[in-house]
């Protein structure tokens, strides 16, 4: 019954998914540094917001336009990031479970050994739409990182203007 876990293939095919998961783990911990990054900014424009309110800071309008814009940009960011970390969390799950699943059918049920690859081609389906997501995030950064320097190229011309 065990004379198969000899078999190199087996080992393999156990110590694939171990490397995808340390790989989510990786992408897990680089998103949710990431997301930590936009609840900071999130903070210090919500200062912004409160310094405004309270009439010290210039070009109130232009100013309340710009953080609009970016605080919906970073609403849009934080659900992205998001997605893409349950995905990373699915996809883990299931690397996991397809190793496990590998070892329980070449133990107890050969004849369906094609389960912990369907199960493992699931994980590899999650790590893929996690990754779309975050290069679709990393848009959404680059257009906060654009829009802010338009803004402050803007405050640069009203001072100069002065």
């Amino acid at each position: 019954m065990f004379e198969s876990f000899s078999n190199s293939e087996i080992l393999s095919g156990m110590i694939t998914p171990a490397v995808l998961v340390s790989a989510c783990a990786s992408l897990i911990f680089s998103t949710a540094n990431r997301l930590g990054r936009i609840f900071d900014r999130v903070n210090l424009l919500k200062s912004e917001v409160e310094l405004l309110l309270d009439g010290k800071r210039s070009f109130h309008e232009q100013r309340m336009v710009y953080m609009r814009h970016q605080l919906s940009v970073q609403k849009k960011r934080a659900v992205l990031i998001q997605r893409s970390m349950a995905f990373l969390y699915l996809a883990t799950s299931l690397f996991i479970i397809s190793s496990l699943a590998l070892a329980f059918t070449l133990a107890f049920a050969k004849n369906l050994n094609w389960i912990p690859t369907v199960i493992a081609l699931s994980g590899g389906i999650c790590l893929f739409f996690a990754s779309a997501l975050l290069l679709y995030e990393s848009r959404y950064n680059l257009t906060f990182i654009n829009r802010q320097i338009e803004f402050t190229e803007f405050l640069e011309s009203e001072v100069q203007r002065k």
